[in-house]
């Protein structure tokens, strides 16, 4: 056989991941904040993009559940995805898409407004307090005042309180340590290494911090938590032997081995619970009472509020801008490009604006698919609650629906779901099964969890549940779990073993007493 260079002619199928394509996908698994960052990069970078007002969102009854009113409907030329589109050779067409937002036909609210008044509704059934219709705020609104954070922070506190207390160099040291405070209220600085750094005395270094740690809030400038309390002790007045020593050994106090604390304290039971009272009521991160960073809120990216005998569903419009292609200026940019090179690029902006506005509009017609699909197989959790989540799984969801595995995971990805029982992750709803001890349908893990909790909360101080017998207690209810399964949910949940709640029952006596 000779060997030698020749030509052959071949013909493949092969799926090309197009650049339109993996942004497509990078969309579906960002949050509607997310989505708002990546669109005013857009802007920026397309001059025909513009952004537009909120439109009010289509929302999807579902109040046909057997007939699978989650089902999205067929999309026309106008609403395909361009996927469909070049499927069907309409890649290049060019919807008008820039429609006024402002005119008569819009003027509606929406459904994000309506939906407000069914989640007051609902607030008002679960909390038993009365609400305004108009989002549970009252005639005068919210009080945004009552959102701010706090006027002044910890470090601004203590500097102005060191302004008037110290000069020269001792505020010098003092700007060196407040700076090295943190948030609680805690020194995390090196008396030593600081001494060397500014050429002072030790001792010098040690005093500042005396006077800092006389400061308001009482106990900032500790160096650990004993310190702490014990700073609030001397404010107290109540630091005598017996209490320095109780606070010298709180590892063992937080062992609750009571008996072994009373012999080091030489105290009687009665003075140990006047010491574990006083001590509770101190305060171990002083500095959060001025600030601090506050955890960022959850905004829903999808609402739920019960529709007739079903549910309605929408995107939340108001963190997602609606984004419109400028033909005028198109245009107009079209009448003044001459040279080739201007004619490509301004092609590109056009095709690239067009394919954004749609690939949008397909992110949002697939959360609501995904999340309609949810609904529809949870509709026993947002009736009566999480004791009655089914297990359900990615796979479940993507064969309902028609699409593959993968867009489910990346659909429910960073996204939360708003509903009259409160503010949920879509994840949350895919749990694994638990069989039935009775032969009956399996239950999912969370609705276990949920038992678990309540078995725990209603024990009696005086007999405290072991695992094994939440075992028996959940077998009676019909849960086929093991004890190993129990313990992990329990550690789940953050709740302790029965030694330890048996000793945080026994603190919690001493309290009472």
């Amino acid at each position: 056989m000779a060997l030698g260079p020749r030509l052959d002619l071949r013909q493949s199928q092969s799926l090309v991941m197009t650049p339109q394509l993996q942004q497509a996908i990078r969309l579906l698994a960002l949050s509607n904040l997310e989505i708002e960052t990546f669109i005013a990069g857009e802007l920026e970078r397309n001059p025909l993009l513009e952004s537009g007002p909120s439109g009010a969102v289509e929302e999807i009854p579902l109040s046909d559940m057997a007939d699978g009113g989650a089902d999205a409907p067929a999309l026309s030329a106008e609403t395909a995805s361009a996927d469909s589109l070049i499927a069907q050779g309409l890649g290049a067409s060019d919807n008008p898409l820039d429609v006024d937002y402002g005119a008569e036909t819009f003027i509606d609210d929406g459904p994000g407004d309506r939906l407000s008044v069914h989640a007051a509704v609902a607030d008002r059934s679960l909390s038993g307090e009365a609400q305004s219709t108009s989002g549970g705020f009252g005639e005068d609104g919210p009080d945004f005042d009552s959102f701010a954070s706090a006027d002044i922070g910890l470090h601004e506190h203590l500097m102005a309180q060191a302004g008037t207390r110290l000069s020269g160099i001792e505020l010098l040291i003092a700007r060196q340590l407040i700076g090295q405070i943190d948030e609680a209220g805690y020194l995390e600085a090196d008396l030593s290494a600081l001494a060397r750094a500014l050429d002072v005395p030790l001792q010098t270094v040690e005093a500042v911090l005396g006077v800092i740690q006389s400061f308001d809030p009482t106990g900032v400038g500790a160096r650990s938590l004993s310190e702490c309390l014990a700073l609030q002790s001397k404010e107290a007045d109540r630091y005598d032997p017996c209490m320095a020593l109780l606070i010298d050994n709180l590892d063992i106090l937080a062992k609750g081995a009571l008996p072994h604390l009373r012999r080091i304290c030489g105290v009687d039971e009665e003075d140990m619970a006047d010491m574990i009272r006083e001590l509770r009521s101190y305060d171990p991160k002083p500095g959060l009472r001025y600030g601090g960073d506050s955890a960022p809120a959850v905004v829903p990216d999808l609402f739920v509020a019960p529709r007739g005998p079903g549910w309605a569903i929408e995107i939340n419009a108001a963190t997602l801008p609606r984004v419109l292609v400028n033909r005028n200026y198109y245009v107009e940019l079209a009448n003044g490009a001459h040279d080739k090179q201007s004619k490509a690029w301004l092609t590109d902006c056009l095709a690239s604006a067009n394919w954004l506005v749609k690939a949008l509009d397909q992110r949002q017609k697939t959360i609501i698919k995904v999340a309609s699909e949810i609904v529809k197989q949870q509709d026993a959790f947002f009736r009566e609650g999480v004791a009655h989540l089914r297990p359900l799984t990615l796979r479940m969801v993507a064969d309902a629906i028609e699409m593959h595995e993968s867009t489910v995971s990346r659909v429910t990805s960073n996204k939360y779901l708003s509903c009259p029982r409160g503010l949920f992750e879509l994840k949350y709803f895919f749990t694994s099964a638990i069989q039935s001890s009775d032969g009956g349908d399996a239950v999912s893990a969370e609705a276990v969890k949920s038992h678990i909790k309540a078995l725990i909360a209603g024990e009696d101080g005086r007999k405290i549940l072991s695992d094994d017998t939440l075992v028996d207690l959940l077998r009676a209810k019909g849960f086929d779990i093991a004890r190993r399964t129990v313990a992990k949910y329990r550690e789940a949940l953050g709740i302790g073993s029965s030694v330890q709640r048996r000793r945080q029952k026994a603190l919690g006596g001493s309290k009472a007493a």
